[in-house]
């Protein structure tokens, strides 16, 4: 279990700010350990915590006032921490994507709908997940709900398994671009195969961008961000991925991200549709 780095504790203030009702649809919250510990399970082991005031400070400086609270790896499939953090933030401004596997039932996915939950996250690049072969009978279990499958893959598995996600009877969202080297090309198979994901209408795709990359100053994003936009502006979402969990070296600074963001995306009708309008259709938000 390898260690990774703590967030930063200073953010540097973006020349721009998120239009009102901005949400941030991805970011994890780790604490407190005694109360939610670490599963044995899983792939790193975060040097502290990253807690809800924490990140109430860095979505302020972003002006970001909505958020999905996503459950990680480290915690395998005890969402207590995740709803938890719901409940802190404020039901009414926040969501979640749990992991679950196929001892959930309707009565314990309830329960977590109440709490705010809206997805179910499949995580096969992190570990310590539910296994895909579980995405066909979990999204019959979710579909009364009016969930969504989420997928954090390799971007290689995108050709074989687009068809399968597509054919779920549920809405499937991508995490991280797709997990698509941008020094493959927009005309790769596996960039081509999330365009055709995304082009099945079944589709959305978290724009959260620094992972693909070959690293700082993550320019070599922009063509990938553009041309998913490009495809289906109604169907691309964001977020920060806040803490960054996992990474040994080069943690990101949310506000030069969220000005890289800005500059990729500089229409107004954009910003708003990606980061107020696309989140709300998703989670349930109110107008």
């Amino acid at each position: 279990m390898k260690p990774c780095l703590p967030p930063r504790e200073h953010v540097t203030t973006p020349s721009w700010r998120s239009p009102e009702g901005g949400c941030d649809c991805h970011f994890h919250i780790f604490c407190p350990f005694d109360r939610y510990p670490l599963h044995p399970g899983r792939s790193y082991t975060p040097q502290r915590e990253a807690s809800v005031a924490e990140y109430r400070a860095m979505a302020d400086t972003l002006g970001l006032s909505r958020g999905v609270v996503v459950q990680a790896s480290i915690h395998g499939t005890d969402n207590r921490c995740t709803l938890a953090s719901v409940a802190e933030l404020g039901a009414d401004r926040y969501r979640a994507v749990v992991v679950v596997d196929d001892t959930a039932d309707a009565a314990a996915l309830a329960a977590m709908h109440a709490a705010g939950a809206r997805g179910v996250r499949f995580n096969a690049v992190s570990g310590n997940g539910t296994p895909l072969e579980q995405l066909a009978l979990l999204a019959r279990r979710i579909a009364p709900l009016g969930w969504h499958i989420q997928c954090y893959v390799h971007g290689e598995q995108l050709p074989e398994l687009a068809p399968r996600l597509a054919a779920l009877p549920v809405p499937v969202v991508i995490d991280h671009a797709g997990g698509v080297a941008p020094a493959k090309g927009l005309g790769h198979p596996e960039f081509q195969a999330l365009l055709r994901l995304l082009g099945s209408g079944r589709a959305w795709v978290k724009l959260s961008f620094y992972r693909p990359s070959a690293g700082p100053p993550y320019a070599d994003m922009q063509p990938q961000i553009r041309a998913l936009i490009e495809a289906a502006p109604e169907r691309c979402v964001w977020g920060t991925d806040w803490p960054h969990p996992s990474l040994e070296r080069d943690m990101p600074d949310d506000g030069v991200l969220f000005d890289l963001l800005g500059e990729w995306m500089p229409e107004a009708a954009t910003r708003r549709r990606i980061l107020v309008d696309n989140p709300a259709a998703l989670y349930g938000f109110e107008a």
